[in-house]
């Protein structure tokens, strides 16, 4: 590879956003306008990164060959730590409130709005990414501003779906996962009498917990907050939603009160369940594997979406993942480059064509990528960021939110009820309880 100095390396960044990206030899065309950012790289820069561990081989691969990259083009050594989804969050926030660690977190959802003045403001890249890769997907201008500045760069959204067999949906009389809440029950409840039981998780799991939860809720037109901020869990909408889940848990396989982001990828690759929500990362282990009963059971696997609940219209969680810049490094040009450089076309769409779109783009422009249609299995996820609600819904993002997220507030709730531990109501009130001390109105 040859060799750029920091002034040519800045050079050909500004240039390659009108440039063609090229994507497994299939190249299609970014986008142009003059010019990206221009950040001149501090003499003896180094960074750290913290972010957490994949799940699918082709991520970090590819996460590593473009920090490689980055390096080689500019001189600046990064070494990057990897973290289980759950640690990501606390390594985080300890950063942030003793000002010293990693100089960039590849964070969740809206962690950033936690601590937003201890992040480097980053309105002029995100601007510039924005206007020369077919403009940010709304949900990400939500999560990734706070008061009208951009606190953090959005890296992608790991896309949920619906992973099921579809030899035992079959089995148990139907042709296709239903649209509808009633019809959705009693699929599953022909898959448990099946011995196929489904299976989502009601643990401490960071993105396929609050998933489930928050789209249990939503679909029944609950909400833990109104437009205004005011606690407004305890409703008939919510009772609906526990009293459906309770009936859902019964069909599921034991354990799930313990599961983590982990254990519905072990489950459903060990046979255990036909059908969880879960990123593209199970199809991708079971296709790259070399033992033939995972061959088979990759090409058994489907993908879709959620059922549509009482507004007629999709009510999805995805897992937003954002990278944050602490104002605590002592490169905040280093840092800023980094970010450019990762989202630019020629590292982020091989990137995501590597981890067959496990990370879903933010920007539209990164829509064209191959890995969509390639393999018809991948397109739902897609679409992840056109689909999905803010976790906040129906009110504003900010401290409050984040800190309700970050307790599982809604997961613990869902979990409670469903297993009998608490009543309804009771895990109702103790919702509202713990979400009224974060949102003060």
């Amino acid at each position: 590879m040859t060799k750029l100095s920091r002034r040519e390396f800045l050079i050909a960044g500004a240039a390659s956003a009108a440039a063609a990206s090229t994507v497994g030899g299939s190249a299609f065309a970014a986008p142009s306008a003059p010019g990206g950012i221009d950040y001149p790289i501090e003499k003896g820069a180094t960074l750290r990164v913290l972010r957490w561990k994949r799940f699918v081989q082709g991520d970090e691969d590819l996460w590593n060959e473009n920090v490689k990259k980055f390096t080689e083009l500019t001189g600046v050594p990064v070494r990057t730590d990897s973290e289980g989804f759950e640690d990501v969050r606390p390594k985080a926030a300890v950063a942030a409130n003793v000002g010293s660690g990693p100089d960039i977190v590849l964070g969740w959802f809206d962690d950033p709005h936690q601590y937003p003045t201890k992040l480097l403001d980053v309105t002029d890249l995100a601007n510039s990414l924005g206007s020369r890769y077919g403009g940010w997907y709304d949900v990400f201008q939500k999560y990734g501003k706070s008061n009208g500045k951009w606190i953090a760069i959005p890296l992608g959204v790991i896309g949920i779906c619906l992973v099921y067999r579809d030899s035992q949906l079959k089995a148990a009389g139907f042709e296709a996962v239903p649209k509808d809440l009633p019809g959705f029950l009693k699929m599953a409840q022909a898959l448990k009498a099946k011995n196929t039981p489904i299976g989502f998780a009601h643990g401490k799991a960071v993105g396929d917990a609050n998933n489930y939860a928050h789209w249990l809720l939503w679909a029944h037109g609950g909400k833990l907050v109104d437009e205004h901020g005011n606690v407004v869990i305890n409703s008939a909408e919510t009772r609906a939603a526990l009293e459906y889940g309770k009936q859902l848990y019964q069909t599921m396989v034991q354990g799930t009160l313990s599961w983590q982001d982990p254990s519905n990828n072990k489950a459903y690759l060990d046979g255990q369940v036909s059908l969880t929500n879960n990123g593209i990362s199970i199809y991708y282990a079971a296709k790259n594997s070399s033992d033939p009963k995972l061959l088979e059971l990759a090409k058994d696997t489907q993908h879709t979406h959620y059922p549509i609940g009482v507004s007629g219209k999709p009510t999805e969680l995805m897992q937003l993942t954002q990278m944050m810049a602490f104002k605590h490094t002592k490169y905040p040009n280093a840092a800023k480059a980094f970010l450019q450089f990762m989202m630019e076309p020629d590292q982020f769409n091989p990137w995501m064509k590597a981890a067959i779109g496990y990370v879903s783009q933010p920007l539209k422009a990164y829509e064209k990528n191959p890995v969509w249609t390639a393999d018809p299995k991948a397109t739902p996820y897609r679409d992840a960021a056109s689909l999905m609600l803010d976790h906040g819904h129906a009110g504003p993002l900010g401290q409050a939110s984040a800190a309700c997220l970050a307790d599982y507030v809604l997961v613990d709730m869902v979990a409670e009820a469903a297993s009998g531990s608490k009543t309804v109501q009771q895990a109702i009130d103790r919702a509202a309880e713990r979400a009224k001390r974060f949102y003060k109105t």
